[in-house]
């Protein structure tokens, strides 16, 4: 549709037109503009998990191979926030389509954080952690600057990091048949490495200082609050402290609760054990040493505007 609207697929093209018109639903042009970006938005939406287009993920994050779990929680979320910055910054989506990505934002991190209280099983947590994640990543849409784009950049960088290493744990719990939350009493006793690694996954992604997941919603938050989006940072703050229940209550349950049955778990692959060293590497320097990471998403940042 907005081809045939603009005659035009090219970024820099659609830029000249997008800053000449106005996007609303009035108007022949404006219109199918306005529902080709619209239609882009609800299958970006849908992708990326983002409330209410979630439905799909917790059945599927459960009944599907890790190793496919983990790839549908991170491929789409790179891939469609690579593209919608790249949108965002060819011109304004108006009015009501930034009031929609404000609405799936906040939505986002208030489900992510209250649906997961109740969840038992392993996997499930995690999809909900992913559908709150997606609403902390869309807030640095909604600066339309380049400290928003450089707060998403360590925003998804750190992301990655963090559930690569928590999907690299589940495998070898999913080997053992571990599939709820309360037999994972026994995994401090047994395989006190992999309970670390796991607990220090689980504060990240809670935001809990000094891990590299307090540095990523740092800077989120930071650039929220500068660009005025007071609402959407307090939003963030607010759901970022209710779900660290979530992610506590699992450390817990390893270390301070007695398993119903003794488990033993089969120790890790060689490969795997590798990605988690390198991975949890990352996760509790980047916030003592954030220069690299500063310094890589800033040159990549402006690169997307130059």
């Amino acid at each position: 549709m907005i081809y045939g609207s603009t005659g035009a697929t090219h970024f820099d093209q659609l830029a000249k037109i997008f800053t000449s018109i106005s996007i609303s639903a009035s108007g022949a042009q404006s219109s199918g503009i306005f529902m080709g970006i619209l239609f882009i938005a609800v299958g970006s939406l849908f992708k990326i998990t983002a409330v209410p287009l979630h439905m799909w993920a917790p059945d599927i994050y459960e009944g599907s191979p890790t190793p496919v779990t983990a790839f549908l929680s991170l491929a789409p979320k790179i891939s469609i926030s690579a593209n919608m910055s790249r949108v965002s910054m060819v011109g304004s989506y108006g009015g009501t389509l930034q009031q929609i990505f404000f609405f799936c934002s906040i939505a986002s991190m208030i489900l992510g954080a209250v649906a997961a209280m109740a969840q038992t099983k392993v996997k499930r947590p995690l999809a909900h952690s992913s559908i709150g994640h997606v609403g902390y990543i869309r807030t640095g849409f909604s600066c339309g600057t380049i400290e928003g784009i450089q707060a998403l950049l360590i925003y998804i960088l750190i992301y990655a990091s963090m559930t690569i290493d928590a999907f690299a744990i589940v495998p070898a719990l999913r080997q053992t048949r571990v599939k709820y939350i309360s037999e994972l009493g026994a995994l401090a006793k047994t395989n006190p490495i992999s309970a670390i690694t796991f607990s220090i996954t689980m504060f990240s992604y809670a935001g809990i200082p000094p891990l590299a997941g307090f540095c990523s919603k740092f800077y989120m938050f930071f650039a929220a609050l500068g660009c005025g989006a007071y609402f959407l940072a307090l939003v963030g703050v607010v759901t970022s402290v209710i779900g660290r229940f979530n992610y506590i209550r699992i450390a817990k349950r390893m270390f301070f609760d007695r398993p119903r049955t003794w488990i033993l778990f089969k120790p890790m692959d060689r490969d795997k054990s590798i990605l988690l060293a390198m991975t949890s590497s990352f996760i509790t320097s980047s916030f003592p040493y954030p220069s690299p990471l500063f310094d890589l998403t800033h040159q990549m940042a402006l690169s997307s505007y130059l």
